[in-house]
């Protein structure tokens, strides 16, 4: 497997590639994609934007992909999440975890690549190296292979049962010092 870092003109030009890695992972249907997209064309215009694939060496194939970016005031995660921790835990909290921070925004393998490794090889690729102080990101709030994995980087929850503005499944909010659990490993 071959991770490869895409930079943001590869980042757009394979967004079609990243939505149907990201369908499958999540069973997302197919009228939720188009929003995602528009999502992650956003993204691309992020500070420090971050964006890495894992390619099947036989195949040729995208099978995985992730990004970050620097986390920022004015980006609708950053700010909805910045206010529920204050409110959760106070505003030196919301400071300490997103005041200098990188947001992991997706880290999605395909189903038929999972458990070999891949998501741990892109989140420390996506970190390693990063100035920000902490990273941060969201996940579903359940027992997943997704959230075991952040746990062994040194993620912990910062919310839990956190339902975003807009309905939809409750997610756990979860922070980690940088460099993370491992990073020295790769």
């Amino acid at each position: 497997m071959n991770i490869t870092e895409l930079g943001r003109p590869g980042f757009l030009a394979n967004l079609q590639e990243q939505l149907a890695i990201y369908g499958a992972a999540m069973d997302a249907s197919p009228g939720d994609l188009p929003s995602r997209q528009v999502i992650m064309e956003r993204h691309a215009g992020n500070p420090g934007l971050r964006a890495l694939a894992a390619i099947d060496e036989p195949s040729q194939q995208m099978v995985a992909f992730a990004y970050c970016f620097r986390g920022a005031p004015g980006q609708w995660w950053h700010d909805v999440v910045w206010s529920a921790i204050a409110t959760a835990a106070g505003v030196e909290a919301a400071r300490i975890w997103l005041d200098d921070a990188v947001e992991i925004a997706e880290v999605h393998v395909h189903p038929d690549f999972q458990a070999r490794g891949i998501g741990r090889r892109l989140v420390l690729g996506l970190t390693a190296e990063r100035s920000e102080r902490t990273a941060v990101l969201s996940t579903r709030d359940a027992d997943s292979p997704a959230r075991r994995l952040y746990r062994q980087l040194g993620f912990s929850d910062l919310l839990t049962a956190f339902v975003f503005p807009g309905g939809g499944p409750p997610y756990a909010v979860m922070g980690a010092q940088l460099p993370l659990e491992g990073a020295s490993a790769t």
